[in-house]
């Protein structure tokens, strides 16, 4: 063995200065990322408390603008059953022309909610098979509406 192996000492630890006794401390905490939970969705747009997810990417909520148009066709008509039962009774009765009162509705269409914000605009359509949808969708956005009103003002 040679003199220059025996003399040479380990170079310290780059994390850890040489002089220091003691345990090693611990490493510094970092606190998890939490994300925000969606509060509300629309189609494919979600709404955090202070953030809009849409699949183009993740927004501030503050200063946005939200925008529905009701697209929809309300289709009245007398069901085919009522017509059969009208023309059955009426030969009997004139009792039968009562069924010629039964209108059926029928809803088709879609919802398109759009929002605007700085530097970003994205519109989402929800097909609508039902009165009571229209209404949820809205109430939807109404709800988004009031969480945009109670963060400041960006």
């Amino acid at each position: 063995m040679s003199d220059d192996a025996i003399d040479r000492t380990p170079e310290p630890e780059m994390g850890r200065p040489q002089w220091v006794s003691g345990p090693e401390p611990p490493p510094p905490q970092r606190e998890p990322f939490t994300p925000e939970p969606v509060l509300v969705t629309v189609g494919d747009i979600g709404c955090t408390a202070t953030r809009v997810m849409t699949p183009s990417g993740q927004r501030p909520l503050a200063g946005t603008v939200w925008i529905v148009t009701n697209q929809t066709t309300v289709d009245r008509r007398i069901p085919s059953y009522a017509i059969v039962l009208a023309v059955l009774l009426m030969i009997f009765c004139l009792l039968g022309l009562v069924f010629l009162a039964v209108k059926e509705e029928k809803i088709q269409g879609f919802v398109q909610v759009s929002v605007q914000g700085p530097d970003f605009y994205y519109a989402t359509q929800v097909k609508i098979t039902d009165r009571a949808q229209v209404f949820d969708t809205e109430q939807r956005v109404n709800y988004i509406r009031a969480l945009v009103a109670a963060l400041p003002a960006a």
